[in-house]
C-alpha cells in the first residue's frame, strides 16, 4: 500500500452477491489521493485485470491461507521529466513500459508475465525509450542499488524487443571512439579466454593485465566526459548505475593483479570467467543503451566540446583518435607550418644539404654495413625464431616473424625471462642459465611434438670475445618437413609451395550448406533458428546465448571457430553436429 493513498476498505469475505457491484461503485465514488483495500479469503485473480482495465495499479498481501489484502491505486500519469525534453517520444508507450517495470520490480507479477505483457503492448523498444523509462524508475521510489542488481533481470524481460543501434560515425566522434575501444577490449578478453586453457605463465598474464588496466582510461573518460553531458541533460542513470559496475570491475581487476603478483595461481585463475562475463556485461550496456541514447540527446556541438577534453585524459587500447569537428584557426596554422617544414626537409636532403635520416645510415656490423631496415628486415625473414635474455637475464628482443611458433608481444621486452615461462620449466630454466653463466655448459637442447608439428629449440650462451657470459640466445622452428626430407633436390622447383597450399586449402570443412569456419552465427540462426537452443544445449559454456542482448550484440561478429574454441570442441567436429542438427530438422518427414 502506498503511505499518502486514503484506501477504502471492502472486505469480502465469504458469500457476497454484491461484491462486484460495490467494488464498481466506490471506484465511481473514489476522489483525488484515494484507492480500494479489498479483504479475500482468497486471491482474487479475476478482479486484477479488470482494474487494470480500469487504470488501477495492485499490490497483494497474503496474511494467511484464508486472508488476503489487495490495495488497488489509480495509476499515475507520467510527469514529463527533463530528460524527456531532448526526446521525441510516446508518452502512452512509456507509460506502459513503466508501469511493466514498477510491477516486476515490486513483486507483483512474475518475469514471465512481465515479458508477455511487454510482448503485447510492443513491438519494438529502442534504446532511448528504455533510457528514459529507467529515469522514471526513480520517480516511483526505485533505488540506483536495486536497479544495478537487477538490470539483468530487466535487460532479459525486454529480450529481443530492444532493438540494436548500429552506429555508422565519422573517425574521432567520441561516441566511435568509445565503441573502437569495445572492439579492443574485446579482442583482449577473448585473449583472456583462449589463454585460460593454456599452461599457467606468469608473465603471460602480467602483460595481458598490463592492457586490461588501460580500462581504467575508459571508464575515466565516460565517467567525466560523457556522465557528465548526459546529466546535463537530465540522464543521471548512467552516472549513478553504471558507475556502479565499472568500479566493481575496477576493484576485480585490482584484486586478481593482486593474486597474480602473490603467485596465488589458482584464486587467479577461479576470478577470471567472473571478471571476463561483468566486462562482457558491461560492453553490452554500453553499445545497445548507452551510447545509442548519448547520440540522441547529445548534440554535435556537445561531442565537439567532449572531444576536446577527451585528448587530456587519454585512451584504451586504441591510439589518438582524429580530430572532431571544425579546426580552430590556430590550430590549422599550425598544421600548415609542419606541412612546410616538412616539404622543405625533404627538399633539402634531395640536394644533400642536410644528413641523411637514420633509416638510411649504414651501420658497421661484424661482416658488412647495413642499415637499420635491413636489420629488421633480416630478421623478420630469418626462418627460424629468435630471442634474446642478457646477462641480467633480462628479456631484450625477439624476431618477430609471421611463422612464429609461440607468439610474443612487445610487453615481454624488459622482463625477467623466469616469468615467461610455466611454473614447471622455471628450474630448467634457472639451471641452464647458472650452467652457461659458470661456463659448465654453452649449448641446450629440446625438442617436441605439437599436434602435427615436431618443434626443434636450442639454446646458446653469448660469450664477448673474452669469454664473458652476456646471455642467452634461444632458436626455434619448425622442423617438421625437415625431418621428411631424404635423397637429394639439385634442381628449382615450386611443387612443395604449391602442395603446402593445398594442403592449407584442403582444411575447409565443405557440406551441403556451406557452413565454415568463418560463418557468423547470426547469420546462422536467422536462416536456421533450431540452431540456437541446439547450440546451448550441446555444452554448458554456451549457457550465456541464452541472454538475448548478449546474444544479439556478438551474433554479428561471433564466428563459428570462435565459438567452437569457447565451447572446446574441435571446429571440424562442431561444424559436422550443426550440419547433422540441420539434416534432422530439414529432412522430409
Amino acid at each position: 500500500m502506498k503511505k499518502n493513498i486514503d484506501y477504502i476498505t471492502i472486505d469480502g469475505r465469504g458469500e457476497h452477491e454484491t461484491f462486484r457491484d460495490c467494488i464498481t461503485q466506490k471506484m465511481k465514488e473514489l476522489k483525488t489521493g484515494q484507492g480500494i483495500h479489498v479483504i479475500k479469503d482468497f486471491e482474487p485473480f479475476p478482479m486484477y485485470k479488470m482494474m487494470e482495465e480500469k487504470g488501477f495499479d495492485h499490490l497483494v498481501e497474503k496474511i494467511s491461507d484464508e486472508e488476503y489484502h489487495v490495495y488497488f491505486t489509480p495509476k499515475e500519469k507520467l510527469k514529463k521529466i527533463p530528460m524527456g525534453a531532448h526526446l521525441n517520444l510516446e508518452d502512452s508507450k512509456i507509460e506502459k513500459i513503466v508501469n511493466i517495470k514498477l510491477r516486476y520490480l515490486n513483486g507483483v507479477i512474475s518475469r514471465e508475465d512481465a515479458k508477455r505483457e511487454l510482448a503485447e503492448c510492443c513491438d519494438k523498444i529502442t534504446a532511448q525509450e528504455f533510457a528514459i523509462c529507467e529515469q522514471y524508475l526513480q520517480e516511483y521510489g526505485i533505488s540506483d542499488e536495486e536497479l544495478a542488481e537487477r538490470m539483468d533481470e530487466i535487460l532479459d524481460i525486454f529480450g529481443d524487443l530492444l532493438e540494436g543501434n548500429m552506429l555508422k560515425l565519422a573517425p574521432g566522434h567520441p561516441i566511435q571512439t568509445y565503441m573502437d575501444e569495445v572492439e579492443a577490449i574485446r579482442k583482449l578478453i577473448s585473449e583472456m579466454t583462449d589463454k585460460l586453457q593454456q599452461k599457467f605463465i606468469k608473465n603471460e598474464w602480467m602483460e595481458l593485465y598490463d592492457k586490461l588496466e588501460e580500462i581504467n582510461i575508459h571508464f575515466s573518460r565516460k565517467q567525466n566526459q560523457l556522465f557528465s553531458a548526459l546529466e546535463r541533460k537530465g540522464f543521471d542513470k548512467p552516472s549513478k548505475v553504471m558507475w556502479t559496475l565499472d568500479n566493481q570491475i575496477r576493484d576485480m581487476i585490482k584484486t586478481a593483479r593482486n593474486y597474480l603478483i602473490s603467485d596465488q595461481d589458482e584464486a587467479f585463475l577461479k576470478l577470471q570467467d567472473e571478471l571476463i562475463q561483468m566486462i562482457e556485461d558491461m560492453m553490452v550496456k554500453e553499445t545497445e543503451i548507452l551510447f545509442a541514447t548519448s547520440m540522441e540527446l547529445l548534440s554535435y556541438e556537445d561531442f565537439v566540446q567532449m572531444r576536446k577534453g577527451d585528448d587530456e585524459i587519454g585512451y584504451c587500447l586504441i591510439d589518438n583518435p582524429k580530430a572532431f569537428g571544425p579546426f580552430s584557426q590556430q590550430e590549422e596554422k599550425k598544421e600548415n607550418e609542419m606541412d612546410f617544414l616538412s616539404e622543405l626537409t625533404n627538399l633539402l636532403q634531395k640536394y644533400s644539404m642536410v644528413p641523411p635520416s637514420s633509416k638510411d645510415e649504414q651501420l658497421e656490423v661484424t661482416q658488412g654495413k647495413l642499415t637499420l631496415e635491413q636489420i629488421n628486415l633480416i630478421f623478420k625473414h630469418l626462418p627460424v625464431d629468435l630471442s634474446y635474455v642478457d646477462e641480467n637475464d633480462i628479456v631484450k628482443f625477439y624476431s618477430d616473424t609471421k611463422h612464429r611458433v609461440f607468439p610474443r608481444s612487445k610487453g615481454v621486452i624488459g622482463r625477467e625471462v623466469r616469468n615467461c615461462h610455466p611454473r614447471e620449466s622455471v628450474s630448467t630454466v634457472e639451471e641452464i642459465i647458472r650452467a652457461f653463466r659458470t661456463g659448465e655448459q654453452d649449448k641446450a637442447e629440446f625438442w617436441l611434438e605439437m599436434g602435427d608439428k615436431f618443434i626443434y629449440i636450442i639454446y646458446n650462451a653469448v660469450r664477448d670475445e673474452q669469454g664473458n657470459f652476456k646471455g642467452v640466445l634461444e632458436m626455434m622452428q619448425d622442423v617438421t618437413k625437415i625431418r621428411t626430407l631424404s635423397g637429394t633436390q639439385r634442381l628449382l622447383s615450386w611443387n612443395d609451395n604449391k602442395k603446402e597450399e593445398s594442403v592449407v586449402n584442403s582444411t575447409q570443412h565443405e557440406n551441403p550448406y556451406n557452413i565454415t569456419e568463418d560463418t557468423i552465427i547470426g547469420q546462422l540462426v536467422k536462416e536456421y533458428p533450431f540452431i540456437k537452443n541446439f547450440l546451448i544445449g550441446l555444452s554448458p559454456k554456451f549457457n550465456k546465448l541464452k541472454n538475448p542482448v548478449l546474444f544479439k550484440t556478438m551474433s554479428s561478429m561471433a564466428t563459428i571457430k570462435m565459438i567452437s574454441e569457447r565451447g572446446d570442441i574441435p571446429v571440424t567436429e562442431f561444424i559436422d553436429k550443426i550440419v547433422q542438427e540441420i539434416d534432422n530438422k530439414t529432412k522430409i518427414q
